[in-house]
């Protein structure tokens, strides 16, 4: 069991509902946000463990959100995984090249979905 704290950034309710089932019966504790603007609030507040972004979001998407986070000394260094449903051919590497630390595709693998986020959370990975 760990006790890392994850912030799941999901506009999508049965989404949401799935993340945080996974996630809360893997023994992490979650904070949720519906938008970019309270994703970055909830960070610069909380300094969680984990980000999951979500990239198309009612507000400011992920990849801007990230980037105010990138740009806050608070926020700069927390892990930030791309969650999203754009999964053309080129779109990982875009992600990854905007910064995020890693990409996971919805819809999700849960299996996928728990080994990377137990990776990132338990093993420190940055």
């Amino acid at each position: 069991m760990t006790d890392a704290q994850i912030l799941v950034v999901e506009d999508n309710e049965k989404n949401m509902k799935l993340f945080r089932d996974v996630l809360q019966a893997g023994g992490y504790r979650t904070l949720e946000a519906t938008t970019g603007g309270q994703a970055v609030e909830l960070a610069t507040e909380h300094a969680p463990d984990l980000v999951l972004m979500d990239i198309q979001l009612p507000d400011i998407d992920g990849v801007e959100a990230l980037a105010r986070l990138r740009a806050d000394e608070r926020t700069a260094s927390l892990p930030v995984l791309a969650l999203t449903a754009q999964a053309m051919e080129g779109d990982r590497e875009r992600f990854l090249a905007a910064g995020f630390d890693g990409y996971l595709s919805k819809p999700v693998n849960v299996a996928d979905f728990v080994a990377t986020v137990k990776r990132f959370c338990d093993a420190g990975e940055r």
